[in-house]
């Protein structure tokens, strides 16, 4: 292949491989791995190119689960360090560029198709200029904030997800002492990833061992109990960072666990909170609320931050 671009989609537990061509993704080549057991990024890369016969790549565009600064990564929930330079060098590529993850999907929203999404709470129209956001929910979890200026996007990097989570007293003294609330920085990743709701569901006495088990018994018992407390964090939180940054075209939640959750965001658990900030409610009811059914969004995204849209 010539002129070909490597996208990638570093999460903390999974890597998605990408090829693009003229600009574009090409869905056919896109494959998964599980980062347990890899000995490094570069290494995956490397096994990915090779499988699809691929040859040497012009770019490479990787949207990592975690902080970038002067073009190094390192993400939050893996030890993997990311180096541009160095992945230059071993990869062959005349162009690298890192990005959070989330920035990354930030970027695709322009690229989805109405089968890519589903709407959740369908709030008001907006102007086409309106500022979205993005919510991602998996192993981890990070927020961004997507602009339009003309005919490019812009999306700021953005670590909100490692921002304190607010004190919500009205939760049960267990599910306040499982969160960890005991005086250090308690950021809102520790209750909004997959393993909040796990430790949520223990303090209410659930035994289930996964959040799929969870989810599957969530009509009655301690597992109702327990996703009614995650949706009203949810709820609080989402409302209070969409007040921040007037998503009025939409707030996007984005990753394997929010798909997961989606059937449930629509109850009042969720809603009353993400409306209740006081005179400000009616702002917040207009808010679109979606769910990304696309698991290579961020792919797209990537493609479209090397076609420098």
């Amino acid at each position: 292949m010539t002129d070909t671009w490597l996208l990638a989609d570093v999460g903390a537990s999974n890597t998605r491989f990408g090829l693009a061509q003229g600009g574009h993704l090409l869905t056919q080549t896109v494959r998964n791995y599980r980062n347990a057991g890899a000995p490094g990024f570069a290494e995956l890369a490397s096994r990915f190119l090779t499988e699809l016969e691929a040859g040497p790549v012009a770019a490479l565009c990787a949207g990592v689960a975690g902080p970038v600064q002067d073009g190094a990564a390192q993400l939050t929930n893996l030890d993997w360090h990311l180096d541009s330079h160095d992945l230059a060098r071993r990869l062959g590529a005349r162009r690298v560029h890192l990005l959070n993850d989330l920035q990354a999907q930030g970027h695709a929203l322009d690229d989805l198709t109405a089968g890519d999404t589903r709407c959740l709470i369908a709030g008001h129209p907006a102007p086409p200029d309106a500022t979205r956001l993005v919510l991602g929910l998996g192993t981890g979890c990070n927020i961004a904030v997507v602009h339009r200026l003309g005919g490019t996007l812009f999306v700021p990097p953005s670590e909100t997800g490692h921002t304190r989570l607010p004190m919500l007293p009205d939760l049960p003294d267990a599910v306040i002492r499982a969160l960890g609330w005991h005086g250090d920085h308690l950021p809102i990743e520790a209750a909004l990833c997959g393993r909040g709701l796990m430790r949520i569901a223990a303090a209410c006495g659930s035994h289930a061992d996964t959040t799929e088990r969870v989810l599957a018994h969530a009509d009655t018992g301690p597992e109702s109990e327990a996703l009614h407390h995650y949706l009203h964090i949810l709820g609080t939180v989402a409302g209070d960072i969409a007040l921040a940054h007037l998503p009025m075209a939409g707030l996007y939640l984005i990753g394997g666990f929010a798909r997961a959750i989606a059937p449930f965001v629509a109850s009042a658990a969720f809603s009353d909170t993400f409306t209740d900030k006081g005179p400000y409610r009616h702002i917040l009811a207009a808010i679109p609320v979606h769910v990304v059914l696309n698991d290579t969004a961020a792919l797209l995204g990537c493609a479209r931050v090397l076609r420098g849209e």
